[in-house]
């Protein structure tokens, strides 16, 4: 992948959302809530202080986050979905 995000951005790929509840019934496409976790693809160098030192990023390629439902700015590279998001829109690296 050629896209580097500027700042403290990251490219993130939403993981499949679940097929079946944890009681077994499986969910139709149609009702599928947007998926909230995903693997961190391509992360940014980080944003400049007041002081203008730069401030490093907490996440790495290959974490797997938890984010807002409606967190980033959805784009399609390669044929592929992703998010490009703040770091501080993730909510929790698992």
């Amino acid at each position: 992948m050629n896209v580097k995000p500027m700042e403290d951005r990251i490219i993130v790929k939403p993981l499949e959302a679940e097929q079946k509840t944890s009681g077994g019934i499986i969910i139709p496409d149609a009702a599928k809530e947007k998926p909230q976790k995903g693997e961190v693809v391509v992360v940014g160098p980080g944003k400049f202080s007041d002081k203008g030192v730069r401030i490093e990023m907490s996440l790495a390629k290959g974490d797997t986050v938890l984010y807002g439902k409606y967190s980033g700015t959805e784009v399609k590279i390669d044929g592929e979905d992703y998010l490009i998001m703040r770091e501080n829109d993730v909510l929790a690296k698992l």
